[in-house]
């Protein structure tokens, strides 16, 4: 019986050892993505608070025109390292629809902290309407949608090139190597110094694409961190379990012999 419960004690500790993030990696996509090497992977990974800030202004400055994100809210930009007033000032450049008033009209008013991300379009349909019949997908969960996750959005962000001779594209259509069926109709987003990161880091379309998908990441997970710390805390009190375990095995059977 009581070999059985150390079994089962180490066979558990190394259960959830194995569920950690980083364990086990997928692709998606016609080409594997290239693996990058993220500060959020691993058993202590955490956000990099500058790629999320300069992450989010890439969002903010390319992607927001075609894209929402209708599960982030602007309090959400304290997680990444905005101070408060900053985050308010962020959500007061939003004009969010509210309402009905007392007239039974609706108004718009500055945002606050408390409402999400504003989206760019009313519907679905004045979004099709806008981008050629093609509905620009919610980015909130993105990272965490795709098998590969962040690897694949950076891939694809730069995964734009000249298709192979023979190989037809629809009208408004575009070649990528790491797109499902290598037919995109997202034109390439992102150029060299499209926007200019107030810390100086060169705003290459390989770190525009590495530190907005980083803050995919965020969004679609915004507990990461919280998670990782849980589950290292779980670990070592599944070890300690496992020691003791073991001991008093050991004490219990000394006798035996």
């Amino acid at each position: 019986m009581r070999n059985r419960l150390f079994g089962a004690a180490l066979a558990t500790a190394l259960g959830f050892a194995l569920l950690l993030p980083g364990a086990a990696s997928a692709a998606g996509g016609n080409t594997p993505p290239p693996e990058q090497e993220w500060s959020f992977n691993g058993v202590f990974g955490a956000f990099d608070r500058a790629a999320l800030q300069r992450g989010y202004q890439v969002y903010r400055e390319v992607c927001a025109g075609c894209h929402a994100m209708r599960l982030v809210f602007y309090r959400n930009l304290m997680q990444i390292g905005f101070s408060e007033a900053a985050a308010r000032a962020e959500a007061a450049n939003a004009f969010i629809v509210d309402g009905p008033d007392e007239e039974g009209e609706m108004f718009e008013r500055p945002g606050k902290l408390s409402d999400r991300f504003v989206s760019p379009f009313p519907n679905d349909n004045a979004a099709k309407a806008a981008n050629g019949g093609a509905l620009p997908p919610d980015l909130s969960l993105i990272a965490k949608n795709q098998a590969a996750g962040p690897d694949y959005i950076a891939a694809l962000l730069t995964g734009y090139v000249d298709p192979p001779e023979g190989f037809e594209l629809g009208e408004l259509q575009h070649y990528n190597l790491y797109f499902a069926g290598n037919r995109i109709s997202m034109a390439p987003p992102l150029s060299d110094d499209l926007v200019e990161y107030a810390d100086g880091t060169p705003a290459t379309v390989e770190q525009m694409a590495l530190d907005v998908s980083h803050f995919l990441m965020f969004a679609a997970e915004p507990q990461l961190e919280d998670r990782h710390r849980l589950g290292v805390k779980v670990i070592l009190f599944l070890l300690v379990l496992t020691g003791i375990l073991y001991a008093l095995k050991r004490k219990v059977w000394s006798g035996a012999h």
